[in-house]
């Protein structure tokens, strides 16, 4: 199936949703893609470059080894 026919399946199916919290999750779903799938301005890049090194200077941040640990309990 080509992806204009799966947008096509997947309105119908939109189209047929009755519960007003689904919606809202798709929604959610649909603003995160569409904040993601635009490039960052550079403006944007360095604020965020500024707020990292913010956090790492003031320690708020996880070493890799505790990350893998707390990934590892996931399971």
């Amino acid at each position: 199936m080509d992806l204009e026919a799966r947008k096509i399946e997947f309105i119908q199916e939109f189209l047929k949703l009755q519960s007003e919290e689904a919606i809202s999750r798709l929604e959610k779903v649909l603003r995160k893609e569409k904040r993601h799938s635009q490039p960052m301005t550079k403006k944007e890049l360095n604020k965020r470059i500024d707020k990292s090194m913010k956090d790492s200077d003031e320690g708020r941040f996880t070493e890799s080894n505790d990350l893998m640990t707390e990934i590892g309990k996931w399971s």
